[in-house]
């Protein structure tokens, strides 16, 4: 069915046909090639300009990009819609092939029917309701996501730039809901930074330490200061921000070897109260202080989106289409999102993430129609919305 879809998608596909032809298109990040011939097929024959480029390199890439638009009136507002085709290892022991998309019951089964070849299927049916005079909407669409990130959504802001088509507004369609459709959306963030520490000492004998140096004693009481850390209390839309070690290596083969090095890793997820420089420095002055190194990397700063006129279109939608009112979270992980603030006020908001990253991961039909109405309206109260 991918390939079928690839060439173009019939006006009366419905949204689990087009999840379907996504789904059976292996797209194990990072993605490239015939997922992105599917895409294009169902966006092409909506009127959309289809721009495809292929960035970065060997281990982090490459990675395929699609940014799709479609312009409305002169002056119009523009609206994005933002996501990715790529998926995780699918993993063993799934009942059927996991990118052979199976409807059973009312499920629909397979490697990104949540995460989210479901919600990218819910927002191309979405823009079918909406006639071109409506405004400009656009599609950012990465394969690399789940991966480094490195040559995904940060490539795709360039070409926008490049082009001066910058949104005005921006809903990424992460799997955000968690008991029921509707009952959750993300108005940010946390920023993530991760922290690798290490000591040199002196390798020696057991027998003669004051001939040697132990690398462990000093990391050791590097990583109890940083562990007894109080970051913050939290704030009125973020948990306190987390210090968790997450690794610690010596690789010793020989019990009676005192050895030369040790190492750790930390991550920190923290609120917008901070930023990853920040922390890092932090960090780097308390491991210097027990003669370590620390060098840290940032996956990403935290954001906010304050709730207002956005967050209330996207409330609206779901009321309307669920009759529930969805909290405002900052909870989870982090997504593109982080890159797309810089540009855009972003949301999130997307199916049930109960299954997702899962073996026999799987959506329910009914919420994907849901969910495409959903996007339909909050599409069309973005282009109204300062008129």
């Amino acid at each position: 069915m991918g390939r079928l879809m690839s060439q173009t998608a019939p006006a009366t596909a419905s949204v689990a046909e087009l999840a379907e032809a996504l789904i059976a298109c292996p797209s194990v990040t990072p993605a490239t090639g015939l997922v992105f011939d599917c895409l294009e097929g169902q966006l092409a024959p909506l009127g959309f300009e289809v721009v495809r480029f292929v960035a970065g390199e060997a281990p982090d890439g490459p990675v395929e990009n699609l940014f799709a638009i479609r312009r409305g009136p002169e002056g119009s507002r523009h609206f994005a819609f933002a996501g990715h085709l790529d998926v995780v290892p699918p993993g063993e022991g799934w009942t059927t092939a996991p990118f052979l998309p199976e409807r059973r019951g009312e499920l629909l089964y397979g490697r990104g029917a949540v995460d989210m070849k479901g919600s990218i299927a819910a927002m191309v049916a979405a823009v079918r309701e909406i006639p071109a005079e409506a405004g400009t909407i656009s599609f950012v669409i990465t394969g690399d996501e789940e991966g480094p990130a490195r040559f995904g959504t940060l490539a795709l802001i360039d070409l926008m730039r490049e082009r001066g088509d910058i949104p005005d507004l921006c809903l990424v369609g992460e799997p955000t809901s968690v008991n029921r459709l509707g009952d959750t959306m993300k108005i940010g963030r946390r920023g993530s930074v991760n922290i690798f520490l290490e000591v040199e000492g002196m390798q020696g004998h057991v027998a003669y330490p004051h001939l040697a140096h132990n690398p462990i004693t000093p990391l050791v009481a590097m990583l109890a200061e940083l562990n007894a850390l109080v970051l913050d209390e939290g704030t009125e839309w973020f948990q306190a921000s987390n210090l968790e070690v997450t690794d610690l290596t010596v690789g010793n083969p020989a019990h009676n070897v005192i050895p030369a090095k040790a190492m750790a890793r930390l991550s920190i997820r923290f609120n917008d109260l901070h930023t990853g420089a920040e922390l890092g420095a932090r960090v780097t002055a308390i491991a210097e202080k027990h003669g370590g190194t620390a060098r840290p990397v940032i996956s990403g700063e935290a954001f906010l989106t304050e709730p207002g006129a956005f967050s209330t279109i996207l409330a609206d939608a779901i009321r309307a289409e669920t009759g529930i009112a969805p909290e405002l979270s900052t909870s989870g992980g982090t997504s593109d999102a982080r890159f797309l603030k810089d540009i855009v006020p972003v949301i999130e908001f997307g199916l049930c993430n109960a299954t997702m990253h899962k073996r026999d991961e799987a959506v329910a039909l009914e919420d994907l129609d849901a969910l495409a109405r959903i996007y339909a309206r909050v599409a069309q109260g973005a282009l109204k919305a300062g008129q």
